[in-house]
């Protein structure tokens, strides 16, 4: 069963999840300064997040050489609780499946802003351990429905609200 703390924090980003449907999700900085916050307010009450212990997340983008998108999802996973290691912009697939081989995360998590990158992320899926679940998102997602399901990904998640929710529903393989 869940910490105090974690069932607090869950239903904090329960509220937030519901309020961002309802009226919209906040601009970048101020989703920044929110997780943040968060993630202060986390550490300093010891709450280790939604799962204890807690997930791993490798994350990374193929095609983007500014990260904007993954330096969101990488604070929502840490504000909610995952251990992540980010690999950073421009990630050859041979890097992205070295380090998952490495690793052996639980989630990996990418951006994806061009529909030609499909080939890489097919091969990174067909490289993976099964039980690594691969969640992308970007514009091929939402440009292209089946997209996702040739690539391989597990998870095409729209903008950070998609995420969020995604992770409100996660369950660690290691508290099962």
């Amino acid at each position: 069963m869940a910490s105090t703390p974690g069932r607090l924090l869950r239903a904090q980003l329960d509220r937030l999840a519901r309020s961002w449907s309802r009226n919209g999700i906040p601009t970048r900085s101020e989703l920044v300064s929110l997780f943040r916050e968060m993630m202060d307010s986390r550490a300093s009450s010891g709450s280790p997040g939604l799962w204890d212990p807690p997930p791993l997340m490798i994350t990374a983008t193929l095609d983007d050489g500014w990260g904007h998108g993954i330096e969101v999802i990488e604070l929502c996973a840490k504000a909610a609780g995952l251990r992540v290691v980010s690999m950073g912009l421009l990630q050859a697939p041979d890097s992205i499946i070295a380090k998952c081989r490495e690793l052996s995360p639980d989630l990996l998590g990418l951006t994806v802003l061009q529909l030609d990158s499909e080939p890489d992320l097919a091969v990174i899926r067909e490289h993976l351990p099964p039980a690594v679940r691969v969640v992308a998102g970007g514009p091929p997602f939402q440009i292209d429905s089946e997209f996702a399901a040739r690539a391989g990904v597990d998870f095409a998640a729209r903008h950070v609200l998609d995420f969020l929710q995604f992770l409100l529903a996660f369950r660690n393989p290691c508290t099962q």
